[in-house]
């Protein structure tokens, strides 16, 4: 792996967990169609970084859960939990951001941070584990 795609990686990695904090946010100010938002896109970011290790970027939102599953989880290199949890978030955002009545409550939008946040730490752990991070990244 050349440089410039270790570094693209450290950069999806740093935007998940920024996107993560930004949820939290919005949680907070009880946005919870916008947190559930943001935590799909903290898993996103995160799921590209991954994706790179496969020399694989997807183009689309439907692409990115279709190559995490077939490429890591069905794979065995990740566990199926994240691939249900990325699908699931990308569900829900969907749901929020194009919906007019949204299912977005305030339970929903608590469980997806939780799941986006057990997904997001996954890959860096992941990313470690096959030597692509030092173990000090994330």
């Amino acid at each position: 792996m050349d440089k410039a795609q270790l570094e693209l990686i450290k950069g999806y990695v740093a935007k998940a967990y920024l996107k993560l904090e930004v949820a939290g946010e919005l949680f907070a100010r009880q946005h919870y169609d916008d947190a559930v938002s943001r935590a799909y896109y903290a898993a996103y970011h995160a799921a590209q970084a991954a994706l790179l290790t496969e020399g694989q970027q997807a183009e689309t939102h439907r692409g990115a859960v279709t190559l995490f599953g077939l490429l890591l989880v069905k794979s065995g290199k990740l566990p199926r939990e994240c691939g249900r949890i990325l699908a699931n978030l990308k569900d829900d955002r969907e749901s929020g951001d194009y919906e007019a009545l949204s299912f977005i409550d305030q339970v929903t939008a608590e469980r997806s941070i939780a799941e986006a946040h057990r997904f997001c730490d996954a890959i860096p752990s992941y990313l470690v584990q096959s030597g692509y991070l030092p173990s000090t990244e994330k």
